[in-house]
């Protein structure tokens, strides 16, 4: 089958989110100018560039009361958030701090989830994460909407990375130990514990032979 976005599918639901799947997910906190803490999950997510590593996530939709998501008010009142990514060990708290809270109510606390203090930024971060990003906002791209929607990506540069210890393996970040949760249509998700390596044809690119630029020594 095909069909125009336009035109409507005719499914009983919409594959466009099927198809493109998985997708990582983005586990964003935040702090509003207040510093009160704000923690959801963004399937719209994804790293765009490695050198300076730059990574997106895009909000869409609005609250009932028309206002912006508070992710994205307290990025445009802050200009930094952090990135959590879920393992499988924390995907019930980050189902749970998926839902429609009011302003100022802290998903950590309602999720039960620890807070631990970026260096860099206000923002705290999930303890438990195997991986988190501090990030400074660099760049919001307002994209077209239906129905009154809202799409908004922002860019953001990572200026910090932490890791937790028992993921870094013989110098590998080691994706089976962390089992990342993925979106992918629907209700449904993934979650990754088996990997497998290709060899990429010479002249590919930098990460050609399994170095990047910062881990040949000098």
């Amino acid at each position: 089958m095909h069909y125009r976005p336009e035109d409507g599918h005719g499914l009983p639901h919409n594959p466009f989110k099927a198809v493109v799947a998985p997708r990582p997910i983005g586990w964003i906190s935040t702090v509003d100018a207040e510093g009160r803490a704000n923690l959801a999950p963004y399937s719209f997510f994804m790293a765009v560039a490695d050198a300076p590593p730059m990574v997106m996530f895009s909000v869409t939709g609005r609250k009932p009361d028309e206002s912006v998501k508070d992710s994205l008010a307290n990025i445009r009142e802050t200009g930094e958030f952090a990135v959590n990514f879920v393992g499988w060990d924390l995907r019930d708290q980050m189902n749970l701090s998926s839902g429609g809270y009011g302003h100022g109510e802290d998903e950590f606390e309602i999720a039960g989830l620890e807070k631990a203090p970026c260096l860099d930024i206000r923002a705290p971060r999930v303890a438990a994460a195997a991986a988190t990003f501090e990030c400074l906002a660099h760049q919001e791209v307002v994209l077209p909407g239906d129905d009154g929607m809202m799409n908004v990506v922002t860019f953001g540069r990572v200026v910090r990375v932490h890791l937790r210890d028992d993921c870094v393996v013989d110098g590998i970040f080691d994706l089976t130990r962390h089992q990342p949760v993925a979106r992918c249509g629907y209700k449904d998700y993934a979650v990754v514990r088996e990997v497998f390596q290709m060899i990429r044809p010479a002249g590919a690119g930098h990460e050609t032979g399994g170095q990047d630029r910062k881990s040949v020594a000098s």
